[in-house]
């Protein structure tokens, strides 16, 4: 007995879209509805371009396949969904033939890489965390005691000169030296002895806490602070100082980007309901994503790589420790801290974090 067509397709985890030669939609299951946020119902006998307008490049791609004759593929698109979190697809088309002549219509798969992406980039994260925090530790430890006896032997002189000029340069060194000091101790909190502190915390009252002191700097004067919460947001396992820390220097950095022009800081909590991140043993927990947008002027493709870089900045007033740092924190607790951009339009962090539990 033949089956379904339908129903075979809608048993497939992948998305698949099939259109004639023209480019409109004959078929479409229930993975790529899912992935497209529309139904068959609705997809079918569209073209191309309409159910595709994240990504132009699929239909080019689809009606190339269809005019060589050949198969194409395209990996790594990025999906920008309106009612759940974003998606990283890879995408094959092939010729369909009914008989023998130029092919009919093309079918399109679609694979959702976003959990199998972001689980990439995490491992990547902690390495590269792990590696700055070894480097860290070294130079603290060849660093610290030189400094330590360069600032006693400044400050004695200090005390004993009676000349003015050289008790000012050797105020000046002791002062340096402080600041490099205060340095060495930044770049510790990459060191994995650093502990952190699990308990019981609000997410939405941290927010709320660090979005006080954001409004009472003057630098915040000509923004409007947003705020979108999801109530269903329960409490979670977390350092709750380490993740003011976190939304602090992201709400400040954002504050920073919009200055003096007047714009708006957007806070948004949500808690995706397919997107996972792993846990301690391995397992799938659920996730809480925390969005911090700016309507600043955006960050060009080349910088938005490094902005996490320790010492990278574009400040002339920076460490270009605050993102790393930022970074270090979500990573330690489980997550991710991922930073999107648009030039001429703002920036957005999105800090995922697992929910854990107490059991």
């Amino acid at each position: 007995m033949a089956r379904d067509l339908t129903g075979v397709l809608d048993a497939v985890i992948a998305g698949i879209v099939v259109v004639d030669s023209d480019g409109r939609v004959e078929i479409v299951n229930s993975a790529a509805s899912q992935i497209l946020e529309t139904s068959a119902e609705t997809a079918i006998g569209r073209q191309l371009e309409e159910l595709f307008p994240f990504a132009h490049s699929i239909p080019k791609l689809v009606r190339t396949v269809v005019a060589a004759g050949g198969s194409a593929s395209e990996n790594e698109l990025h999906v920008e969904r309106r009612f759940d979190h974003d998606l990283v697809i890879d995408v094959a088309a092939s010729p369909l033939f009914d008989e023998a002549g130029p092919p009919s219509g093309a079918v399109i798969v679609l694979r959702d890489r976003t959990i199998q992406k972001s689980l990439e980039e995490m491992v990547e994260d902690r390495e590269t965390i792990s590696a700055f925090g070894d480097i860290a530790a070294g130079i603290a430890h060849e660093v610290k005691n030189p400094l330590g006896g360069i600032r006693g032997a400044a400050e004695l002189l200090a005390s004993r000169s009676e000349e003015g000029q050289t008790r000012e340069i050797a105020e000046m060194i002791v002062r340096e030296v402080g600041r490099i000091a205060a340095l060495v101790d930044d770049l510790m909190v990459f060191t994995p002895g650093d502990a952190i502190h699990f308990e019981q915390v609000n997410i939405h009252r941290v927010i709320d806490e660090v979005l006080e002191l954001v409004a009472l700097d003057p630098i915040s004067e000509a923004i409007e602070i947003q705020r979108w919460y999801d109530p269903s947001i329960p409490d979670l396992l977390a350092d709750g100082d380490r993740l003011a820390q976190v939304f602090l220097n992201l709400c400040r950095n954002a504050v920073q980007a919009m200055t003096p022009d007047p714009g708006t800081l957007t806070v948004r909590t949500r808690m995706p309901l397919d997107h996972r991140l792993s846990g301690t043993h391995g397992d799938a927990m659920p996730t809480l994503v925390v969005e911090i947008s700016d309507t600043g002027p955006g960050i060009p493709t080349d910088i938005l790589n490094k902005m996490t870089t320790p010492f990278f900045t574009t400040r002339t007033d920076g460490t270009g420790l605050g993102l790393a740092v930022s970074r270090n924190w979500v990573s330690r607790h489980g997550g991710a801290l991922r930073i999107e951009s648009t030039v001429g339009k703002g920036t957005t962090v999105k800090v995922s974090l697992p929910l854990r539990r107490s059991e």
